[in-house]
């Protein structure tokens, strides 16, 4: 009673191409073909970014400290 038999697929079936029509179907699996060839595109866009790979940007950690003063440090404005 749980499993849907072949004639339930059937009625299904021919009420979802008498609600949308078949040119309404066939557009939207185009317009999702569309989508998939997008996304893979999109993707291989990313790895080529991805494989291009920038000079690494480093700190120079031995430079001194400015000596000026801040006038903001320790100040508490009431």
């Amino acid at each position: 009673m749980g499993s849907l038999s072949i004639w339930h697929w059937i009625v299904v079936i021919a009420v979802v191409l008498l609600l949308f029509g078949r040119g309404k179907i066939s557009d939207l699996m185009g317009d999702v073909a569309q989508g998939i060839k997008a996304f893979k595109k999109g993707i291989q866009d990313d790895e080529k970014t991805a494989d291009k790979s920038e000079p690494v940007k480093s700190i120079d950690h031995t430079a001194t400290p400015s000596t000026a003063a801040r006038s903001d440090v320790g100040s508490k404005v009431v």
